[in-house]
């Protein structure tokens, strides 16, 4: 969860007066959510940001789903998702359910020649190649490989990438993301305990402010469908603001992780949550330091949740033939754990240099039919001696 940020010019006093300099005023936009409780900014344009001009095309971008019971466990071979020139065709949904959608994309181009947003879900982009500047309303974060992207609903934004070899992990989640409640004290702020703090938060700078008149358009992404809508105002026409709720990064390389004696449970890794699925990092760390420690994980039952698993770097530790880009699915129902061999040769390693993202949702993934283009097809008979 952000802390409170501002940037460019601001009344002193919220919901008063806010002149130009011609004695004319700026527009003021409550940007919120959870109605009018959730966290929320206050933004002030050049211009009313409500100047729709005309709306063309709507375009069903619902995942298509070739799974919707799933028991097998799977390995998706993630590089195999071709590359793309345009940031939203590129992107392709794997799994889903009524609470969020995960993908891949690997865009070759920069955004140019439209604005997006998604009024439905807050977007979670996690940057496995490449590098760039998120670009929005509110002030423009750079990115770089590793880096973690919130980006709440509603929020106007663009992408410009550095390369043409980009791939990136992405979730749209229905309910909103924010850092674990357990780190977080009454105030909010992260707690010594916490594996990162706010310092870490790559946050909104060098507010845009384009006060223009033309034909913007703005790809509005809502109930699974992609509609064209046509501003006659630039969409970054904000002068200043302040507030909560805006987009932030955070770099998995900054997440400093919890060991013991023993073999720690995935939630020290907890990186986000929401009421639905939670996000953990798994990080280069020291092992278990117990005489008689086993590091690799214990087998476990997935009794209340789908997990998966998609691997960035490093020789992850509890399993056999993964590479970077590939994705690991296991099913709630039925249990997992390492890999033959990897129980035994854990002992008396000292570290582990894996570095992956872990998404654990409480309601069962259907799979798409892109999801089983990319499936080796043998992973859940990977665990035979």
């Amino acid at each position: 969860m952000p802390i409170y940020h501002k940037l460019g010019e601001i009344p002193g006093k919220r919901h008063t007066q806010f002149k130009k300099s011609d004695g004319s005023l700026y527009y003021e936009q409550l940007f919120g959510t959870i109605g009018f409780e959730g966290m929320s900014s206050l933004l002030y344009h050049h211009r009313r940001p409500t100047m729709i001009q005309d709306i063309g095309q709507s375009i069903d971008v619902s995942p298509v789903i070739a799974v919707e019971k799933n028991i097998h466990s799977k390995k998706l071979i993630g590089f195999q998702v071709s590359q793309k020139d345009d940031f939203l065709q590129a992107r392709e949904p794997l799994m889903v359910n009524q609470d969020l959608i995960i993908g891949l994309t690997a865009p070759r181009q920069s955004m140019k020649d439209y604005y997006y947003k998604n009024v439905s879900a807050d977007e979670l982009l996690f940057i496995h190649r490449g590098s760039g500047t998120l670009r929005t309303l509110v002030g423009n974060i750079p990115f770089e490989y590793g880096d973690y992207l919130i980006i709440p609903r509603g929020m106007i934004y663009q992408i410009d990438f550095d390369t043409a070899d980009n791939r990136i992990l992405y979730v749209e989640s229905f309910s909103p993301i924010y850092t674990p409640k357990k780190y977080r004290n009454w105030f909010g702020q992260l707690q010594e305990h916490s594996p990162f703090c706010e310092r870490d938060y790559k946050l909104p700078r060098d507010l845009e402010s384009h006060d223009a008149k033309g034909d913007f358009l703005i790809k509005i992404k809502k109930q699974g469908m992609l509609h064209h809508v046509h501003y006659a105002s630039h969409p970054f026409d904000v002068v200043g603001w302040d507030g909560y709720n805006y987009p932030y990064g955070f770099s998995i390389h900054n997440f400093e992780p919890i060991t013991g004696r023993i073999h720690q449970p995935p939630p020290v890794h907890q990186t986000f949550e929401t009421s639905a699925f939670v996000v953990c990092s798994f990080c280069p760390r020291m092992y278990d330091y117990h005489p008689q420690s086993i590091p690799a994980p214990y087998n476990h039952s997935n009794i209340d949740s789908d997990e998966m698993l998609y691997y960035v770097d490093g020789d992850f530790m509890s399993r056999n033939d993964v590479a970077p880009g590939n994705i690991s699915l296991h099913p709630a129902g039925i249990p997992h754990g390492p890999h033959p061999g990897a129980y035994e040769r854990s002992i008396g390693q000292t570290e582990t240099k894996e570095l992956a993202v872990m998404i654990d949702t409480f309601r069962p993934l259907m799979l798409t039919e892109n999801a089983l283009k990319i499936d080796d097809g043998k992973y859940y008979s990977s665990w035979i001696e």
